[in-house]
């Protein structure tokens, strides 16, 4: 009866839900890196408006550089890299049962998901490069998808901060 009320904690939830993440940035930029071309024509397209409905009261804003479009995705690739590192350092961390070091890792390591998907993505490619528009190079329910799950576990690992803030007779690193 232990083990399960220590499996079905909300500490253990919050361990595995920033392994899954940190996991799942690992492969995104394994996967940004392996098929470089593939997805730097994403970020490619999305700069340069081409698919979109080319308002000239839009257009004004596309990038068509080649050197920006590689910066932005080389930045792009290394803020996914840095994620991916930090959750995994607060993965390691929670299972070391040093629950509020992790925490804070976790909380950094979603927040910084958040800013991607939701700050870059949704933000400023969908909707002041109008990706909306776009039917073959529209990222936003992927960039959805990568939101919501930085937010739940925001959410999750914030609760599990209140559930481990320790009293005045507790220490401060609190055990899984």
């Amino acid at each position: 009866m232990r083990l399960l009320a220590r499996v079905g904690s909300l500490n253990a939830v919050v361990t595995v839900l920033t392994g899954i993440s940190a996991l799942y940035m690992l492969l995104v930029v394994f996967g940004n890196v392996t098929d470089y071309g593939s997805n730097e024509a994403f970020v490619k397209h999305v700069l340069a408006m081409d698919t979109t409905f080319k308002s000239p009261k839009t257009m004004w804003r596309a990038i068509t550089s080649p050197a920006i479009v590689t910066v932005v995705y080389v930045l792009i690739i290394a803020w996914e890299a840095l994620t991916a590192l930090v959750l995994a350092s607060a993965f390691v961390t929670w299972l070391r049962g040093r629950t509020q070091t992790a925490a804070r890792l976790s909380s950094t390591g979603w927040l910084m998901q958040v800013i991607l998907f939701l700050g870059g993505f949704i933000t400023i490619g969908g909707e002041w490069f109008v990706m909306w528009q776009s039917e073959q190079w529209n990222g936003l329910t992927a960039a959805l998808q990568n939101v919501i799950i930085g937010a739940f576990g925001l959410v999750l690992v914030h609760l599990a901060q209140r559930q481990n803030a320790p009293t005045s007779a507790e220490p401060v690193e609190a055990t899984v």
